[in-house]
C-alpha cells in the first residue's frame, strides 16, 4: 500500500513515475522486498514510463553487500535505472586503486563487504598488510562489479527534484558543487532552510523514519540496523512512501 506523506510537493516530469531507493548497505533481503513492492505498485498503477534511482551505499556493514550489487545489475537489465555513488562505494574504489584507507574502510564497515565478495578471513586479520588485503580484494572483485561501481553517478535531476546521496552545500551551484560533498555532506546541508532550487532527495544520515521537509528528503532509514528499507515514489500526485 502507499501510506499518506505530507502535501505539497511537486508532480514527477509528466508522464513519469520515479522510484527512489535508500541506503541499502548490504541487505539483500530488504532489497529484494522493495523491489517487490516497486513491482506491485507498477502493475496496479499501470504506469508505463518508470525510472528507479538508488541513492547510494549499496554496501558495507549488512551480511551480502556482493548479493546486492549482483541483483541491482540484474535489475538494470530489466528496468530503467540510476545509481548514484555513495561514500562507502567511494571508499571501496579509493582502496581498490591504492589510496592508503584499509583502516578507514574498516571502521565503516568494509570487513562484510570483503568476506561478502569470498575474501579469505586470514586476509583480515590484523597482521595482514594493506597491500595483501588489496591484492586478495583484486582477485575476488568481479570485473562487472568494479564496473558497476566506477559507472556510479553524482546525482540525478528529475523535474523539480534532484537525488543526491548526501546532500548540497549550500549557496553552491550544482554544476560547481564538490563531490566530497555530493557523498559525504552532513550538518551544513541538514541544517539549512532556504531554497536548493530542487527538492533534495538524499540518503547518507540514518533517521528513524523518512523526514519530508519542504527542501529536502531523507529516505535513509538504517537498513542495515533497523531492518527498514526505505522507497520515495514520486508520481502525479507528488511524494509517497511506498510501504508494507
Amino acid at each position: 500500500m502507499l501510506s499518506t506523506a505530507r502535501g505539497g510537493y511537486p508532480p514527477a516530469p509528466e508522464g513519469f513515475t520515479v522510484y527512489v531507493v535508500g541506503d541499502i548497505h548490504g541487505r539483500l533481503d530488504l532489497l529484494t522486498g522493495v523491489q517487490r513492492r516497486i513491482d506491485e505498485d507498477k502493475a496496479r498503477a499501470g504506469s508505463e514510463r518508470t525510472a528507479e534511482i538508488y541513492l547510494g551505499d549499496y554496501i558495507d556493514r549488512g551480511p551480502d553487500s556482493a548479493g546486492v550489487v549482483s541483483r541491482l545489475i540484474d535489475r538494470a537489465r530489466d528496468v530503467y535505472a540510476l545509481f548514484l555513488r555513495g561514500n562507502h562505494e567511494q571508499l571501496l574504489l579509493d582502496f581498490f586503486e591504492g589510496t592508503d584507507c584499509l583502516e578507514q574502510w574498516r571502521a565503516l564497515g568494509g570487513t562484510a563487504t570483503m568476506l561478502s565478495y569470498g575474501l579469505p578471513p586470514s586476509l583480515l586479520k590484523s597482521s595482514a598488510s594493506a597491500e595483501a588485503v588489496r591484492l586478495g580484494f583484486h582477485e575476488v572483485l568481479p570485473a562487472t562489479h568494479r564496473q558497476f561501481y566506477r559507472q556510479t553517478g553524482s546525482y540525478v535531476c528529475a523535474g523539480r527534484y534532484l537525488a543526491v546521496h548526501a546532500g548540497l552545500r549550500p549557496g553552491v551551484k550544482l554544476e560547481d558543487q564538490r563531490t566530497s560533498d555530493l557523498l559525504g555532506i552532513r550538518q551544513d546541508f541538514l541544517q539549512y532552510e532556504g531554497d536548493f532550487e530542487f527538492i533534495v532527495v538524499h540518503g547518507h544520515t540514518p533517521v528513524m523514519a523518512p523526514d519530508l521537509r519542504p527542501n529536502r528528503i531523507n529516505i535513509d532509514t538504517g537498513a542495515f540496523a533497523t531492518n527498514r528499507l526505505t522507497c520515495l515514489r514520486i508520481g502525479e500526485d507528488g511524494v509517497r512512501v511506498l510501504a508494507e
